[in-house]
């Protein structure tokens, strides 16, 4: 190499150097400037209409929460969750499906779903141990029905079943936060995918696309204060709504931080093309840069910390939810057909719930649709409670409903369960129907009382998951800061 050429490459190397350490003085001044702490400057003290402190979320979830539901996610009961991704958008035309290969999602083989997931377990198998019989695990039951009779009780007349149809239908309208094909879509199209195989993480869609779906969530969907014409609610003016509209926009906002907080921990790096591996290959990480970015007050307006906030409320929303609906689900089945399984996993769920109801400051959301006076914005008499409940539960309709416009496989997957999980821990909270149903577990018990299939407990674990996974991985960004 001639004199000339190692004169360029050490300028070269120079400016390289150079910009380098400056980029590290920046980060360093700011990071000083800020006390290494400006995105979390707000994750202290007690969290907003609530009467718990951050510290005391991050202690407990950090310590005793994030590595049981780490391990029980992972069992076969609750890494298989069933939904349909090819319902088109009802509200807009979707033009803008995601190409990029990081959107697709795997198929789940057949013979990779457990059999108990596959077939219905009926009341002919009064012992339960015959549920892991070879028979128990047959999915075809006709022959043990008598052809004469039928499947129904001709002493009631089909009028009747109709009413009843009705009937049910209308209590389930009533405690159902999300639309009515989650988790029960008739339409055939609705398939089991295996989540350790989709891994909630950055995708690469962006763009007007995926704008468009929080830019409807927010601004057609949250109750807005006056004068509010942003896509977000400005933390300040909140205190303008009644307690019910602060809640709906908070648990939003905690899940939109959440999802984004997803992202950023697990974002692809794109690697270096090397012979022979497929081009574009990278590696995946936590990217401090994108999460400043979307977390600073310098690029958010001041309002990243407070997204931050409230993701530590919907948190102890569903926590709360969690531990309301324990006497339940401590009596589920967590039926795979894997006898071991299946009572590791009960043993599993017993011992969370139990830890859940050990904490003790709980969201109170008995305080939510009072008739009594709370504040100068709160609801005054039943009529108004009544109508203000239902306005919150279509509202949040219409959000399960936004998720059939994500236009990435991957995203859609993701924003669909744990949308669903949330309007799973609004149901538990905010039923009329799920106190007496704790209060009297029957063994048995009519299609009026309330329940929650599999596919709402599965969804409603996996969003809690996610909410866990977001306040760990919020530790880990601010080790990364300091």
């Amino acid at each position: 190499m001639d004199k000339d050429t190692l004169v360029r490459v050490f300028s070269v190397f120079s400016v390289c150097v150079l910009l380098t350490f400056q980029q590290v003085g920046s980060f360093h001044n700011l990071s000083k400037q800020k006390g290494g702490d400006h995105c979390f400057c707000k994750l202290k003290g007690q969290i907003d209409d609530c009467s718990c402190k951050a510290e005391t979320v991050d202690h407990f979830n950090n310590a005793k929460i994030y590595p049981r539901i780490r391990s029980l996610l992972v069992k076969d009961y609750f890494r298989f969750y069933k939904v349909n991704l090819k319902r088109p958008c009802p509200f807009w035309s979707d033009d803008s499906r995601c190409a990029i290969r990081h959107c697709h999602v795997e198929k789940c083989p057949e013979e990779d779903i457990p059999v108990g997931l596959k077939i219905e377990i009926d009341d002919r198998f009064l012992d339960p141990a015959a549920k892991y019989s070879e028979e128990g695990q047959e999915s075809g039951c006709d022959e043990d029905h008598d052809k004469e009779l039928g499947y129904l009780n001709k002493t009631i007349s089909p009028g009747s079943y109709e009413h009843f149809a009705r009937w049910k239908e209308h209590d389930d309208a009533l405690d159902n936060f999300c639309d009515r094909h989650y988790g029960e879509d008739s339409s055939g199209q609705a398939e089991y995918v295996d989540l350790l195989l989709n891994p909630e993480r950055y995708t690469g869609y962006r763009g007007y696309s995926a704008h468009r779906i929080w830019r409807s969530i927010y601004l057609e969907n949250c109750f807005r204060p006056k004068n509010s014409y942003g896509s977000f609610i400005q933390s300040s003016k909140l205190e303008g709504l009644c307690l019910e509209k602060r809640a709906f926009y908070r648990a939003v906002s905690g899940l939109h931080s959440s999802i984004n907080i997803h992202l950023c921990s697990l974002y692809l790096f794109p690697g270096v093309q090397q012979p022979g591996l497929e081009s574009g290959a990278g590696t995946w990480g936590p990217n401090l840069a994108e999460f400043q970015n979307r977390f600073s007050p310098e690029t958010t307006g001041g309002e990243g910390p407070h997204w931050l906030r409230n993701l530590y409320f919907v948190y102890l929303l569903e926590l709360r939810a969690l531990a309301k609906a324990s006497p339940l689900l401590l009596h589920e089945d967590y039926f795979t057909g894997v006898e071991e399984e299946d009572s590791a996993v009960k043993e599993a769920i017993a011992d969370i719930l139990r830890v859940i109801s050990s904490f003790p400051d709980h969201f109170n959301e008995s305080s939510m649709f009072m008739t009594s006076p709370r504040d100068a914005n709160s609801v005054w008499d039943q009529n108004q409670a009544n109508k203000l409940k239902a306005e919150f539960r279509e509202h949040f309709r219409n959000i399960s409903r936004i998720m059939d416009c994500v236009g990435c496989d991957k995203c859609k997957l993701w924003g669909k369960l744990q949308v669903h999980g949330l309007g799973t821990a609004l149901k538990i909270l905010f039923s009329s129907r799920i106190d007496d149903r704790v209060m009297h577990k029957e063994s048995g018990h009519s299609p009026e009382d309330f329940q929650l299939t599999r596919s709402e407990i599965v969804a409603l674990f996996n969003a809690f998951g996610r909410l866990s996974t977001s306040i760990y991985e919020l530790e880990e960004f601010r080790k990364m800061m300091r």
